[in-house]
């Protein structure tokens, strides 16, 4: 079908409902793929699918209020990429901090050498990383106590008050945005991970020492279980705060993706 065809098409049956509702799930459906709890693996694709269209749905009248959607067909697929660039911008910039509660949660298993049971676990025979999936589901408990879930449908719909489904956002700012925030990863891991990488250090010195003055003492063996032992129990004390800096990054987070996306 030629493109004068597909216009006549378009324009036979009204292009304005149906292509702007096409775009704005081209700007929500990066929301189920990238963002914390709504691209969560323990939810159906087809779930995921459905609430998307819905809420693409209840979106498009606020995001075509006063704009006019055009009819020609190519210049409605640029606006389709133009919308699932500023998605995933927006999406990314949320994921950013369930990627460092991740990242810390990692970095802690191969400190305290639970990284080992993500080899082989003897329960399971899958792998699997202890402190980075507790972290994790704390980040999750946490986003769904303070209604994160609300604040992402919110600024997501704030999104297209600076950048209309008829606008173009500024690619180079969009794509800083984006960046400088992907800078903060490995400083807010380093901040939830803080604690216990202090003591499990300070566990290391203190087996380098003992093993400088007793060197017939086997450090391996000895130092492995207490390094456990001192691992957990420094989680156990600095989760709550670390559940405290989560809830308040989070709350910072929307601010921090409609900031990269008010960037542009």
């Amino acid at each position: 079908m030629s493109a004068a065809a597909a216009n006549g098409v378009l324009g036979q049956f009204g292009i304005t409902a149906p292509a702007g509702f096409v775009l704005v799930l081209a700007r929500v459906s990066p929301l189920f793929v990238l963002a914390p709890l709504f691209s969560s693996r323990q939810v159906p694709p087809r779930v995921r699918t459905v609430v998307a269209v819905a809420l693409a749905i209840g979106l498009t009248p606020l995001a075509l209020r006063g704009h006019a959607i055009p009819h020609d067909a190519l210049l409605i697929a640029g606006l389709a990429l133009k919308e699932l660039l500023v998605g995933l911008a927006f999406a990314l910039s949320l994921g950013v901090l369930f990627a460092a509660i991740n990242s810390a949660g990692a970095l802690l298993d191969m400190l305290v050498g639970f990284s080992f049971g993500s080899l082989v676990d003897p329960l399971t025979g899958n792998q699997s990383a202890v402190l980075a999936q507790l972290y994790s589901l704390v980040a999750v408990a946490v986003f769904v106590a303070i209604d994160g879930d609300a604040w992402v449908v919110q600024g997501l719909a704030r999104t297209f008050d600076f950048v209309p489904v008829t606008g173009a956002p500024d690619v180079t700012s969009l794509a800083q945005g984006v960046t400088a925030v992907f800078t903060t990863i490995f400083a807010s891991a380093l901040e939830v991970a803080a604690p216990v990488l202090l003591a499990v250090v300070i566990t290391d010195v203190a087996f380098g020492v003992v093993s400088r003055v007793v060197p017939q003492l086997n450090v391996f063996a000895v130092g492995f279980p207490v390094k456990v032992v001192v691992g957990l129990l420094v989680v156990a004390a600095s989760l709550p705060f670390a559940a405290g800096w989560i809830s308040d990054q989070l709350s910072a987070s929307v601010g921090q993706a409609l900031q990269v996306v008010k960037v542009s």
